[in-house]
């Protein structure tokens, strides 16, 4: 059974930096993907990073390119991301979300519908 533990979340102030960790049990590391999602309130969840244990390939949203980074512990199976010069617009729940990599559409890796796996959420806070 997949399970995925994210947390690191906390109020920061805008420019700022937080590490969210996504501790991942149970998954095929051969065939699997985690990705980071974002949902501020009334707005629909957005998909932020992603990162592919099948080959390494990584995944950004325009909105967070050069400011956040993804990284994988694959000894410890967890899932960073180092978000800097955080901006109020960040703000949200952050989630940790996994996938079988190879059911997943090329070009929809950011999408939440290819993922069956979710964490409980982080939450983030900017303040400016």
């Amino acid at each position: 059974e997949v399970r995925l533990a994210d947390s690191g979340g906390g109020l920061v102030q805008a420019g700022g930096s937080l590490r969210l960790s996504c501790a991942a049990s149970g998954f095929p590391a051969e065939d699997f993907a985690i990705a980071w999602f974002r949902q501020a309130p009334g707005k629909e969840r957005e998909g932020v990073s992603c990162f592919s244990y099948t080959d390494g390939t990584t995944y950004y949203a325009g909105s967070v390119m050069g400011r956040f980074t993804i990284s994988s512990d694959s000894a410890k199976n967890i899932i960073y991301l180092q978000m800097n010069n955080l901006k109020p617009e960040d703000t949200g729940v952050y989630y940790c979300a996994g996938a079988n990599y190879g059911l997943v559409a090329r070009g929809e890796e950011l999408s939440a519908e290819e993922y069956d796996y979710w964490g409980q959420g982080t939450q983030v806070t900017v303040s400016s």
